[in-house]
């Protein structure tokens, strides 16, 4: 039997059904990421993609940590992804989902695996969460999107010290940082998480889809033209905007 290193549950919070975890799943290495698990998970993020019954997706880790980053021993093992930019391309891809994604982030969340969590549209983390790029530290360069998406979160100088310094900052510095949106006593962790994943499932998955997109799509384009772009509705109208409304909003 293979090593399940991603698992994909699909449950219900409360009433809003439509919620896909995925569990980096290699507790004893703190969730490392080998080539092996970014197959896997690109899988599960395509399969995602295209299921309309997913209306929010949550990434999380197994165990005492979010993700310690690369697997540095599958590096040295010389195994490898199925492609040169399989990797980063896999970010691209859990950035790319059309449903709302929330990193919930606990432990060691460090270099590869920020990476992986600046992927996603929402970061909460628990007080005792420790978050850092550790590319200085091992002499590495970042390839799967780290010197973009860290400064666009934190602003570029905040991203130059947290990369020419290795720091590890805790959680409750993260988020004065605006490094995660929110940080919570670890015992509430979860509970947020499903308040949130709550509160975005019980709006329309239409509507959440079409906004992402003008969100994402105006970080390419100047001003004016997002603005042109968005009143000429480019996604259409959500398929539940005439029920809904008949409802009252419900």
């Amino acid at each position: 039997m293979t090593e399940q290193l991603v698992v994909r549950t699909d449950r219900t919070v409360d009433e809003g059904a439509g919620l896909a975890t995925l569990t980096l799943n290699r507790p004893d290495k703190l969730n490392a990421l080998s080539p092996s698990m970014f197959a896997e998970l690109r899988a599960h993020l395509d399969a995602i993609a295209v299921d309309e019954s997913v209306g929010c997706v949550v990434l999380t880790g197994a165990g005492r940590a979010f993700c310690a980053g690369h697997d540095l021993a599958s590096i040295a093992s010389g195994e490898k992804a199925p492609s040169k930019h399989f990797e980063p391309e896999t970010v691209d891809a859990l950035e790319a989902l059309p449903q709302p994604t929330i990193a919930r982030i606990h432990g060691h969340c460090y270099t590869g695996g920020l990476e992986l969590a600046l992927g996603c549209d929402i970061l909460i983390a628990g007080e005792s969460a420790k978050l850092g790029d550790t590319h200085g530290q091992w002499g590495l360069v970042p390839v799967w999107g780290m010197s973009v998406r860290l400064p666009e979160r934190i602003g570029r100088s905040a991203a130059k010290e947290l990369m020419f310094t290795s720091r590890r900052i805790g959680g409750t510095e993260a988020a004065a940082i605006d490094l995660v949106d929110r940080c919570v006593p670890d015992d509430d962790l979860d509970a947020a998480v499903d308040a949130l994943a709550l509160e975005i499932l019980a709006n329309s998955r239409g509507t959440n889809r079409i906004v992402k997109h003008l969100i994402d799509d105006q970080a390419q384009r100047g001003r004016a033209d997002a603005l042109l772009n968005e009143r000429s509705l480019p996604h259409g109208v959500p398929d539940d905007m005439a029920a809904r409304m008949a409802a009252g909003g419900r």
